[in-house]
């Protein structure tokens, strides 16, 4: 009887440590993995960091009242300067995107992005990483972002009244073809996808409306007979190579 009771006990004892190894482990790794994600933005601060202070002192030699690009990384990494070489154009663009951004980011640094090189045209492509922040529904950060885009269009018609401004429409997505196996890919198409999209759109034209600018839709050509983003265009469902710019590019012709 006594070592029925022993072994119970030790049965009992045995689940118990087990399922604390269980918890012990599991805290671990999600503690591992709060630590990576850390280290990921606080890399990622830095950089962005290094790119707004090597921005700064390319502002200073830049020529004033040429074409400026500016906004997150869909706006960094659009190869301008070889696509216009490319179609024999010659026009001076600066670029001043940097990946990450969001409006927040922007209005921190509009010395930088915006103003720096006294633009006469602008081309703004600002908000996708706002939109698709999954922390919020998607209303609210909407909302968040056109509040921040109006102070970004109303800081630029105070300083910059003679400047052209193009808001740009975002890019459609592709949540289907290449989508990474990661934390980050299954989450990243929840508030930034293509039935969202065309909503932020639409807010985006109306406000560059309000202001007498000129909003842009370059997207014709990009997309499937599914309406997602071609295969072939995307890296991983969100940005873009650069036969993807290209046909961007020649959207925006008219504009240039």
């Amino acid at each position: 009887m006594e070592k029925n009771i022993e072994k119970g006990i030790e049965k009992e004892t045995g689940k118990r440590t087990e399922t604390e190894r269980e918890m012990k482990t599991g805290t671990k790794k999600e503690m591992t993995q709060k630590t990576v994600t850390h280290e990921i933005l606080c890399r990622m601060k830095q950089e962005q960091q290094e790119k707004i202070d090597k921005y700064r002192i390319l502002n200073e030699t830049a020529i004033k009242g040429q074409i400026l690009f500016t906004g997150s990384s869909l706006m960094e990494q659009f190869p301008i300067l070889e696509l216009m070489m490319d179609a024999g154009m010659h026009k001076i663009i600066y670029n001043r995107g940097i990946g990450g951004f969001t409006t927040d980011d922007m209005l921190q640094n509009m010395d930088v992005q915006v103003f720096g090189t006294e633009p006469s045209k602008i081309f703004i492509n600002i908000g996708t990483n706002d939109i698709g922040n999954t922390a919020i529904p998607f209303e609210e950060a909407l909302r968040h972002t056109m509040e921040n885009y109006t102070e970004i269009l109303t800081q630029i018609k105070e300083r910059l009244p003679e400047a052209e401004v193009f808001p740009m429409a975002y890019y459609p997505v592709n949540d289907t073809d290449k989508v990474p196996d990661n934390g980050w890919g299954k989450t990243m198409f929840l508030n930034r996808n293509n039935k969202n999209i065309p909503v932020a759109n639409a807010a985006v034209k109306k406000l560059a409306d309000t202001f007498g600018y000129h909003y842009i839709d370059a997207n014709d050509g990009l997309t499937d007979g599914r309406g997602l983003l071609k295969k072939e265009f995307t890296v991983e469902g969100v940005h873009m190579y650069a036969n993807a710019y290209k046909i961007v590019l020649g959207n925006m012709m008219g504009y240039l």
